[in-house]
């Protein structure tokens, strides 16, 4: 169905109880404006999911809802660290080769872009399987899938790895931390 000017202008009219209830969710105004964005462009993407006649605000206010949700469950893994002052208190201190092979493999995990490096992490260190991450990432399985082994592959190069075809993408995390990178 296409958007018409009516509907277009019935989902406009929603935008202010919308927000409020986004606010009532988040707590936060930036944050609820961040919601009610991202629910006005997936109900316009999804609009051929509306049903003409049902209830249009619901409907909105689901998708907003769903968003909360999600993204909550998202946030409450974790933990704002833009310097990674927390991370350097979370592990032991490590013989001297170890410390500057992890510290060399930090270096390296923070030049991949962040879509494979998220892929890789979910994926590798966190033990998720490939559609548990891309339900996460909201993208397809073949997207992670692809993006876990560009990740691979460019941390191979960058820390010069030989032998990561052998690895799992969890082994390749692991054994890079551990050391056992096949240097």
């Amino acid at each position: 169905m296409p958007l018409s000017d009516s509907l277009r202008d019935d989902i406009l009219a929603a935008v202010p109880s919308l927000r409020a209830f986004a606010i009532s969710l988040s707590g936060n105004g930036d944050r609820a404006d961040d919601l009610v964005q991202e629910t006005l462009l997936r109900a316009i993407a999804n609009i051929d999911s509306f049903q003409p006649g049902s209830n249009l605000p619901a409907w909105l206010f689901t998708i907003l809802r769903n968003l909360f949700r999600s993204d909550y469950r998202k946030r409450r893994r974790e933990v704002e660290d833009a310097e990674g002052n927390y991370a350097k208190t979370l592990k032991t201190q490590p013989s001297q080769s170890a410390h500057l092979e992890f510290e060399e493999f930090r270096v390296a995990l923070e030049k991949l872009p962040q879509d494979q490096r998220e892929a890789l992490i979910l994926v590798g260190a966190s033990g998720f399987s490939y559609e548990d991450a891309a339900a996460i990432c909201g993208c397809a399985v073949g997207t992670i899938k692809s993006r876990v082994n560009r990740a691979r592959s460019k941390l191979s190069a960058l820390l010069y790895v030989d032998g990561a075809e052998d690895f799992g993408p969890d082994d390749t995390v692991r054994a890079v931390i551990g050391g056992n990178g096949g240097r």
